[in-house]
């Protein structure tokens, strides 16, 4: 891909890059709207990511072109800059607006991305363009930022500039990512441990539902309300400053303190999925691949029936893994509301589980889900 793409840069832009980025997307493993809640997650970087050709222009402006859409937008470098509707350059802009803001002094580049993670599936491929752009800056113009700060940087856009509330997973895991490891992370602390997950005879199946979701016009949003109400409620007996410092054991003595059964609802699904993520790790250490798959089975549960993020798409493709012998777990990942689920799939039956299912999912749906396998790789890196 990469040759590829500096000769598409050549053509658009009469000149070779200056360098060659990529910046993987990631899969959340187990863990799902923890990482806003203090918790714990088990991310881990993907080998479907995001490219990047770059080059310093004498035009004072940004050029912003994706192989994957067709125009091109320009901006004129200025000592501020907003935010373009709904447009995707808005991830590349608002990381220039972060290092603008922060005294960087940054003349014009020419960008060409090209990216194989679908998008808004819930494999991140925001979280990718913002680190990767990141990334770049601080290779090119020497800024010495470190990754946490990179991933910090990616989070601000995030919730700053774009405008959803998310926490650091999506950008900590795709700027620290290694192959065949996932990433314990206390979302919290941010201290984290590698974990080994060598998935032996099994590929990570990620299926795209199809169903577009933006998170900004989801219900993203209020779940996290909810937490803060959850939290709120918590603490008129307890001193908390996130739900997940709460073991269930403790959780169970003050419940009683929140009355909304739905917000209830929601801090049960927190507190429960902090605990599964601890089990899960551990038993990926020990590569039974057959408890975790169990844990997954049990997340995907809790986040249709307590969490309420899942859908009938979601939902349908977990409702056929659990028939198809050769997946041994599987469960929604991302934030929900449409997106991705990931599986577990044994190898060899790629084929077979693509047709099945979508026969499965078309007769309920109405249209086909894409499956991408893919394997554990390595985080944002120069190429």
């Amino acid at each position: 891909m990469k040759e590829a793409l500096i000769q598409q840069f050549t053509e658009l832009y009469q000149k070779e890059p200056a360098a060659t980025y990529f910046t993987p997307g990631r899969v959340n493993l187990i863990g799902e709207h923890i990482d806003y809640n203090g918790g714990l997650v088990l991310p881990a970087a993907i080998t479907l990511g995001t490219t990047l050709c770059i080059a310093p222009n004498d035009d004072n402006v940004f050029r912003f072109k994706s192989l994957n859409l067709p125009d091109t937008h320009t901006i004129e470098v200025s000592s501020g800059y907003q935010k373009d509707g709904n447009a995707w350059f808005n991830y590349p802009l608002g990381i220039i607006n972060l290092l603008t803001e922060a005294g960087k002094k940054l003349s014009g580049f020419d960008f060409l991305f090209h990216g194989n993670i679908p998008v808004s599936s819930g494999l991140s491929s925001s979280a990718s363009i913002e680190v990767l752009t990141a990334y770049a800056f601080n290779d090119l113009l020497d800024l010495g930022y470190t990754r946490l700060e990179i991933a910090v940087m990616g989070q601000k856009v995030e919730n700053d500039f774009i405008g959803v509330h998310s926490g650091i997973m999506d950008q900590f895991a795709v700027a620290f990512g290694e192959k065949d490891q996932a990433i314990l992370l206390n979302c919290d602390t941010l201290k984290h441990i590698m974990v080994d997950c060598k998935l032996g005879n099994y590929n990570l199946a990620n299926i795209n539902t199809n169903k577009s979701r933006k998170l900004e016009e989801s219900k993203y949003n209020e779940r996290v309300e909810e937490c803060s109400q959850a939290l709120q409620a918590l603490n008129q007996e307890i001193t908390l400053h996130n739900l997940c410092e709460l073991s269930a054991e403790k959780f169970a003595l003050h419940k009683h303190l929140i009355t909304d059964p739905v917000i209830l609802d929601r801090a049960t699904h927190v507190i429960t999925e902090n605990d599964r993520v601890q089990f899960a790790a551990k038993a990926l250490g020990l590569q039974d691949l057959e408890a975790f798959g169990r844990l997954m089975y049990a997340s995907h549960q809790s986040l249709k029936e307590l969490y309420e993020v899942s859908g009938k798409e979601l939902d349908t493709i977990v409702e056929f893994c659990q028939q198809y012998p050769q997946v041994i777990g599987a469960r929604m990942t991302g934030a929900g509301f449409g997106g991705c689920a990931i599986a577990l799939l044994e190898k060899g039956y790629e084929e077979d589980f693509t047709e099945q299912l979508n026969a499965y999912y078309v007769e309920r749906i109405g249209y086909k889900a894409e499956v991408y396998i893919s394997e554990i790789g390595d985080g944002a890196r120069k190429i």
